[in-house]
């Protein structure tokens, strides 16, 4: 699920990241693995109301948070980054989940902070990790999906070069009421004949 929206970064977690390298490069932003000490940060912004809203999922505790991170640590289809500014600052989380190496499929998520928004940082994430997926990996279909009424995330969604394939009919719940999601996917030849620079040229 691709959620652009609001997403509060609470408490003084600029000082946590402090020192780490990033293990992948974008244009303004740096990609680092996701640590089980992340799991306030995550917990954090997926207890927004905003961003509940738009990803479909409702508030789990701290600990619940912490033990899905160290599951999906050992989870070998899906890896999940921190988006880090070049100062380290952390201003969201992206991961590439649901890896079917057979198939060269796998699914994209992506959620900003309230603040980073409106500075290309959303659609320089996606591209990092969609350069990831097609450069490193042998993957050849991402998929993407956000309600069809997330306005800035299909918007960092077309500007990444995803393609809106169709919609998903009442495909989510939440709140009592019944969800379109709008279904985006980027083709490796697509990718290839983007005109940007790869995240190895950063």
């Amino acid at each position: 699920m691709i959620d652009d929206i609001d997403i509060e970064i609470a408490g003084d977690e600029h000082d946590a990241e402090a020192g780490r390298e990033p293990s992948w490069r974008g244009k303004t932003v740096g990609l680092v693995a996701v640590d089980v000490d992340d799991a306030e940060l995550l917990h954090g912004w997926r207890s927004d109301p905003v961003a509940a809203y738009h990803f479909g999922i409702w508030p789990r505790s701290l600990s619940a948070t912490r033990e899905r991170i160290e599951r999906d640590s050992d989870d070998d289809d899906r890896d999940d980054f921190l988006v880090l500014l070049p100062d380290s600052t952390p201003i969201g989380h992206i991961a590439l989940t649901c890896q079917n190496i057979v198939n060269g499929t796998a699914q994209v998520e992506l959620m900003l902070a309230r603040e980073h928004r409106g500075h290309g940082h959303g659609t320089n994430a996606l591209d990092a990790l969609v350069d990831l997926a097609f450069g490193e990996l042998p993957l050849y279909r991402l998929t993407a999906e956000t309600h069809t009424d997330n306005a800035p995330a299909l918007t960092t969604l077309t500007k990444a070069g995803f393609i809106h394939e169709g919609t998903s009919r009442a495909a989510c719940l939440h709140r009592g009421r019944r969800h379109d999601l709008a279904v985006h996917a980027l083709l490796r030849p697509e990718w290839e004949e983007l005109d940007r620079p790869r995240a190895w040229d950063a």
